[in-house]
């Protein structure tokens, strides 16, 4: 199971478009993970929908700081390893602080992965 780690809210000025394609931007390498045989995740998967349900909270609110990186960390504890890709992000970096601190392999090329 590898953690997707990139950039969600950094440089977007929260705007729903670019947030998106953020997100979108995950899901293809997930998707390239997958078919390589492995389990991709990403903490916005699961994130998300629960802020969601939560009463659409929205990024820089206190439930979506209760909820998003919460939710990434304890998911990162149950990974075997972190794929960091994208631009700057405060959080797609700590995930990968995370993973070393746990002995974690930190990837930054998908192609890199043994199948």
């Amino acid at each position: 199971m590898i953690l997707v780690a990139g950039p969600y809210r950094s440089g977007t000025g929260d705007d729903p478009a670019k947030l998106a394609a953020n997100v979108d931007a995950m899901n293809e390498v997930a998707l390239t993970l997958f078919r390589a045989g492995h389990l991709p995740v990403t903490g916005e998967a699961l994130a998300l929908p629960l802020l969601e349900t939560a009463g659409g909270a929205g990024p820089g609110t206190p439930l979506f700081d209760e909820i998003f990186h919460p939710i990434a960390e304890r998911l990162l504890s149950r990974c075997d390893a972190v794929l960091r890709i994208g631009g700057p992000s405060a959080g797609a970096d700590e995930m990968v602080r995370q993973a070393r601190a746990e002995g974690k392999p930190v990837f930054t090329d998908p192609a890199r992965i043994p199948s």
